[in-house]
């Protein structure tokens, strides 16, 4: 169990810095590479989309089936499932749509200088941009944390997967914060410090998950939460990732990336059976 705990820990602190990756590579471009975005982005929907729906939600069903009976079992798996969603949909709708980090954006986007440093810090507007980003990502981290640890803490195989997914999905969230702030003030150490504190929020919702979670963890609370985790997911892929792909997609590869990652997804999941 401790070094179940150890690993869920882990996962999610690696999913959540993965902000500060992004954060870093935004100091070296002026100029969105739109080819490699649209293909890690399907990548990353790939992967979400498979392993919610053919792993997550099947586990979840199981597991309420089991302890509640087969009618019971998978109204609360659906229910789980579509409370996940409205739970993450409802956090977007209240946050503005210049800070949402599901409205992705390109550095030419939010620099509006073609990547000229002193032009963009002659705009304090981009600071503010960058400070509302920083907050809004970690308020999304917050429940993706819970959802990383939690099942991590239940099926080691599954945690990894979606830590993965969260971390290669939370990578342009990173440069969302980062670009804006460096362009507004020019200093690299503070666009990294506030792309880094949004991703901590992450292993804080572990934590939280641990603290007032962990005496109530049955297989009914398992269930319910990977069904809303499958749910937050598939609503995540939907509406942020497969629509950001397709908006810089060449070539279909937004798709090609999609399907990558699931047959990447698949294959790791049948080498752990």
């Amino acid at each position: 169990m401790t070094q179940n705990l150890l690993l869920a820990f882990g996962l999610t602190l690696f999913a959540g810095l993965a902000t500060g990756i992004g954060s870093v590579l935004a100091f070296f471009t002026s100029h969105t590479n739109t080819k490699f975005l649209s293909v890690t982005l399907g990548f990353s929907a790939g992967v979400m989309i498979y392993v919610s729906m053919v792993e997550i939600f099947v586990k979840a069903k199981t597991a309420l089936v089991d302890a509640m009976g087969t009618v019971p079992g998978n109204w609360l798996t659906v229910g789980g499932f579509f409370a996940g969603m409205l739970l993450i949909a409802s956090i977007d709708k209240f946050i503005p749509k210049q800070s949402n980090p599901h409205e992705l954006r390109t550095v030419e986007d939010m620099t509006g200088t073609g990547g000229d440093v002193a032009a963009a810090g002659k705009k304090p507007d981009l600071l503010k941009m960058g400070t509302f980003t920083a907050l809004a990502i970690g308020i999304h981290n917050f429940p993706e944390g819970i959802a990383t640890f939690t099942s991590a803490l239940q099926d080691p195989k599954l945690g990894i997967a979606i830590a993965v997914a969260i971390a290669i999905h939370n990578i342009p969230e990173g440069i969302a914060v980062s670009v804006p702030v460096y362009f507004a003030t020019g200093d690299k150490k503070r666009a990294f410090k506030l792309s880094f504190l949004s991703g901590l929020s992450e292993p804080i919702g572990a934590l939280a998950a641990y603290l007032f979670l962990m005496p109530f963890l049955n297989d009914i609370m398992f269930g319910v939460i990977f069904a809303a985790v499958a749910g937050i997911m598939v609503f995540i892929s939907l509406d942020e990732l497969l629509p950001a792909a397709k908006r810089y997609d060449e070539a279909h590869l937004s798709i090609y990336g999609l399907i990558g990652g699931m047959a990447v997804m698949a294959i790791s999941l049948l080498l752990f059976i």
